[in-house]
This record gives C-alpha cells, structure tokens and sequence, in this order.
C-alpha cells in the first residue's frame, strides 16, 4: 500500500489555493479563472453560494393578506408630529434649571447655571449677555456628566435668576432652582 501523493490545486492569478484566494485582494479575478479552468472546484466552492443569493433574491414577502401587513402604521402626519410636540412640552414642564453658587476660596464664588438648552436658549449667547450685564468673566463649559452649563465668576444668583424670567419667557418661574453650595472647613 504506496501513499499516493496528494495534488493540491494552486489559482493561476494569485498562486494561492482557490479556498484562500478570497484573501489575495484579486477574488474577482481568481474566481473568473477557477470558473474557466476548473469547473468542478469552482461549483465546489462557489456554487452553493451563488445558489442561495438566487433564492434571497426571488423571496418575497407571503403571507401578507389584501394588502395589510402585520404593521399598524400612524398615517397622518400632523398626530405624529402633535405627539412629538406634546413630548416635548412634558419635558421641558419636568425639567429644571438650577443657579448655583460655588464657593471656591475665602471670599471668591462663581455662580453655575444649568438647565437652560432644553428651552431652546442658545448658552454661549447667554453667557455673553451675562459677562456684558455683570462685567464679569462668563463661560460655557461641561461639567463632569458632559453637559454643558454657563459658568460666571461671581456671585449674581439672585440677578441671573431675574434675568433668565425677564429674557426667556419660555423658562416658568416653578422650575428655576436657587441652591448654595459652601465648601466645607478642614
């Protein structure tokens, strides 16, 4: 019993074994070949494939009945869009916007607002008319859970808290929270 030696087919193109030629970066090519040259190898390979891309190809959707499909699918556009709005106005009544005051060192505090982009009021805008109302430095930054809040160096709460009622009439008076924040003595 002599071992027969074993042939091992190698692809004209890439002169990889047709299992690897997906590898070679010339798969096109490599397929063309084994198509031409070895027919068997290629229907080995390949012909499943090609196969159940025909089928894929000729499903349709059955089952459906006169027309319906399983979904339910909201037809009018103006419920969608007046439920959007409806959402939206829940989230701004439930929202909050908080003025706090900081203490940072001795007799120096900055005073933090947050809260107001969810009634559409542009932030840099705002820190700019609260730097130029107050003469102060006034910035937006993020704070540690990404979100952004107008930082102005000082203590203006009160103020700030009059200015937002007076420029923003969309921001109710119910959700502006005043809170102070001391640091605590070592």
């Amino acid at each position: 019993m002599a071992i027969q030696p074993k042939t091992v087919l190698y692809c004209g193109v890439c002169t990889m074994p047709p299992e690897y030629c997906e590898f070679s970066g010339s798969q096109g090519k490599c397929k063309s070949w084994l198509h031409d040259n070895h027919l068997d190898a290629y229907n080995k390979l390949y012909g499943e494939a090609e196969d159940v891309a025909d089928k894929v190809a000729q499903v349709s959707l059955e089952g459906t009945s006169e027309g319906r499909s399983d979904r339910t699918f909201v037809k009018d556009k103006s419920a969608q869009l007046e439920a959007k709005l409806e959402r939206e106005n829940q989230k701004k009544l439930s929202s909050r916007v908080t003025v706090k005051r900081v203490e940072r060192t001795k007799r120096k505090c900055v005073t933090i607002v947050h809260g107001l982009e969810i009634f559409d009021v542009d932030l840099k805008k705002a820190a700019k008319m609260f730097a130029n109302r107050f003469a102060c430095g006034s910035s937006v930054a993020k704070n540690n859970q990404n979100q952004d809040e107008i930082v102005v160096q000082g203590d203006f709460s009160d103020e700030i808290h009059d200015l937002i009622l007076a420029n923003w009439p969309k921001v109710p008076e119910d959700n502006i929270d005043l809170v102070e924040e001391k640091k605590k003595k070592k």
